[in-house]
């Protein structure tokens, strides 16, 4: 890549004093004809969503046997035109070659879509019974991308999926035949800073994970919010009715989000494992993201200390390290459909 991913940030930052996503980010681009600045922008955001949707993809289907909500795993990235300024939207549709609302930005290598013929820049008019065209969504917004995940998240996760595209103008049907993955969608935020977070239905991190740290650092990190969804946690404390937020740090609701803080912790590590990642990457990541990064009052309060939750992982890494079966399935799965209890002493183990 040209250009790095930080130094994209920090050009479309100048422009922006705050942003939601990458999707208003994308905002700075250029208006007019797509002009060198541009394909550098384009390709290093394309490369970065890529790149977590491949974590994604290689965390969601070794362990689909997890997770009591799967979709069909296709291994494709998807983007569309209504997430780019109307003043850089001309040169994304250029660039990008949108012949509909819904392209594909990327495949993940050895995926059933790149198995089956899908391409980048192919633009989506069916998958299955979707009509992509027919789905709702506001212009200007990410609803009808979001409307189409979802869409197809709910298609039968092991049966052939016929895809109907059109790729440099011409219309293209392939058949690809998916496979079991958990259900997630798996998000990139356009940011300097350091943020991540799980709402039960998609995995969200910013994009300076990726670039200041490993794959496998950044993999680790991917794979705590991810162990939220599959723990239903946002489900669950909701059914405590917690705040969340600042208020996270105070009165009850301090002993429900460290158990599940540590739950995520302690499955994490299986995710990885079965997954290929080495689960001492998790181990890894706190250690260079707890000392300066894992502070604060309120998030101190909320959740244990990093060096606590290294001596947790090392641990649960010493115990996983004894089963050979594969997928390693932890007991923290068969407790997901209870309520919270709220114990997390005994999860936690103090480092000396």
């Amino acid at each position: 890549m040209a250009r790095s991913l930080n130094s994209v940030v920090r050009r479309l930052v100048r422009y922006f004093s705050s942003a939601a996503s990458s999707l208003a980010l994308l905002g700075a681009v250029s208006a007019g004809a797509v002009i060198e600045q541009d394909r550098e922008t384009f390709e290093a955001v394309r490369k970065a969503d890529l790149e977590l949707a491949t974590i994604g993809w290689r965390l969601s289907v070794p362990n689909a046997s997890l997770c009591d909500r799967l979709e069909p795993g296709l291994g494709l990235q998807l983007h569309t035109l209504d997430q780019f300024d109307s003043d850089s939207r001309a040169a994304a549709g250029t660039y990008f070659g949108f012949a509909t609302p819904v392209a594909v930005e990327g495949v993940v290598a050895g995926s059933p879509a790149e198995r089956g013929g899908i391409r980048a820049d192919d633009s989506l008019v069916r998958v299955g019974s979707i009509d992509i065209a027919s789905l709702p969504g506001k212009p200007g917004t990410t609803q009808r991308l979001v409307a189409t995940q979802l869409a197809i998240a709910a298609l039968a996760p092991d049966a052939p999926i016929e895809v109907e595209v059109i790729r440099a103008g011409a219309p293209i049907k392939v058949t690809v035949q998916p496979v079991p993955a958990c259900r997630s969608r798996f998000e990139l935020l356009l940011s300097s800073g350091y943020n991540a977070r799980a709402d039960g239905t998609m995995v969200q991190i910013s994009s300076q994970f990726l670039e200041e740290y490993t794959p496998e650092q950044a993999a680790a990190a991917v794979a705590h919010e991810f162990s939220h969804n599959i723990l239903h946690h946002r489900d669950r404390l909701e059914a405590r009715g917690v705040d969340f937020g600042m208020l996270s740090g105070f009165g009850t609701n301090v002993k429900y989000f460290r158990q599940t803080e540590l739950q995520a912790d302690l499955l994490s590590v299986y995710l990885l494992a079965n997954a290929g990642y080495s689960p001492r990457a998790s181990i890894d990541f706190w250690k260079r993201f707890g000392p300066s990064k894992a502070g604060g009052i309120f998030r101190s309060r909320s959740h244990p200390h990093w060096r606590d939750r290294v001596a947790t992982l090392e641990a649960e890494i010493a115990k996983l390290e004894t089963i050979s079966a594969r997928p390693m399935i932890p007991s923290l799965i068969a407790e997901r459909s209870q309520p919270l209890s709220g114990d997390w002493q005994s999860l936690l183990i103090r480092a000396r």
